[in-house]
């Protein structure tokens, strides 16, 4: 009879252990998928006014964006970017779209030289979509002369009249 209580408890705590070891992998699964794709956030206001910057060096940056084979076939949506560094550098490029010559199509990407005050690592980019076809980016990709090259992973659709993005910087202060 004591055999089969012991065998019965070890039965047992082999099983709550099983049960254990798969909440914890279930947990540390969700929590990685987290910080590989993190979600766009839509809090953000650029410095859209136009300041002077006449002491300030002017770079060149090449944007790519690529948009999703799932968005809609083309978009007439005024599409503009904002990005920058954690020092308060920013970039902005109102109306990047131009429907006439078909950008932001489906499966496609688009190329564009953006020159603004010379930045140091871009840690955050935004997206402005005003209009009612919609649009979905799938990344965005920003090269500039004294910034490694950094990707945002999007793969959402962009809310109407709302700026929708990513701010890495405070991940870049702590280095």
């Amino acid at each position: 009879m004591r055999n089969d209580a012991n065998r019965f408890r070890r039965k047992m705590m082999k099983a709550v252990g099983f049960i254990l070891l798969f909440a914890l992998i279930s947990i540390s699964s969700q929590a990685r998928s987290i910080i590989q794709n993190p979600q766009p956030n839509p809090i953000f206001k650029p410095k859209t006014n136009s300041t002077n910057h006449q002491n300030a060096r002017t770079c060149s940056f090449t944007v790519e964006i690529t948009t999703s084979c799932s968005s809609v076939r083309y978009t007439r949506d005024q599409i503009s970017i904002s990005f920058g560094d954690a020092y308060g550098n920013q970039v902005y490029a109102p109306r990047i779209d131009d429907p006439s010559i078909g950008t932001f199509e489906r499966c496609s990407g688009d190329t564009f030289e953006i020159y603004g005050p010379c930045t140091y690592q871009i840690c955050y980019l935004y997206l402005y979509r005003s209009g009612y076809d919609g649009w979905k980016p799938e990344r965005v990709d920003v090269y500039g002369y004294n910034t490694r090259a950094v990707s945002f992973y999007y793969n959402v659709w962009i809310p109407a009249d709302i700026w929708y993005g990513f701010d890495y910087c405070s991940s870049y202060a702590m280095r």
